[in-house]
């Protein structure tokens, strides 16, 4: 199975505090949040929504970035490196800049975590579990040509070329 979704095909929503919208690209739901996948602006310095029994990952996709910050808790979130946290772990971000854009992973507590890694070049993918696949510009997954912020969904192995963000998700 392989699914492209383009930016028409997407989700647009206030964020649970008010405070911004979310892009929702893709969400499961099994009795419950499974995964959901989502980009969002973070624009000034400010706490983050609570998501209880939800794992977060955030990459951020643009701008300089900014830090995650709880108690006992600073994560740096910089430019294409992702960044893992309890969604119910009360967390703001500081030090924001300038605006910064972000790509979010979010999955139950319980599955296994994903893995979020960005891609910069051509590789073959295997797959255990499904892929997602969120091109930061053009790019190609298998035979499909990828706009910026296209999404790929596979459960076959598949090669692929140009900047994204690869996910494994599982369960």
């Amino acid at each position: 199975m392989i699914r492209h979704l383009t930016p028409a095909d997407y989700t647009t929503m206030p964020w649970a505090n008010g405070k911004g919208v979310t892009v929702e690209m893709l969400r499961v739901e099994e009795g419950g949040l499974k995964w959901r996948l989502s980009r969002a602006s973070v624009v000034e310095n400010g706490d983050f929504s609570a998501f209880p029994g939800i794992e977060r990952n955030l990459t951020v996709i643009s701008g300089p970035g900014f830090d995650l910050v709880g108690q006992g808790l600073h994560l740096p979130a910089r430019p294409l490196q992702p960044v893992a946290f309890a969604g119910d772990v009360p967390i703001r971000a500081e030090g924001v800049t300038a605006p910064s854009d972000d790509f979010n992973v979010m999955t139950a507590r319980g599955l296994p975590l994903p893995d979020v890694r960005v891609i910069h070049g051509a590789e073959d993918l295997a797959t255990d579990g499904m892929l997602a696949l969120f091109a930061l510009d053009a790019a190609r997954a298998a035979d499909l040509e990828l706009g910026p912020y296209d999404l790929v969904l596979t459960d076959q192995a598949v090669s692929v070329a140009g900047p994204m963000i690869a996910v494994r998700l599982y369960g």
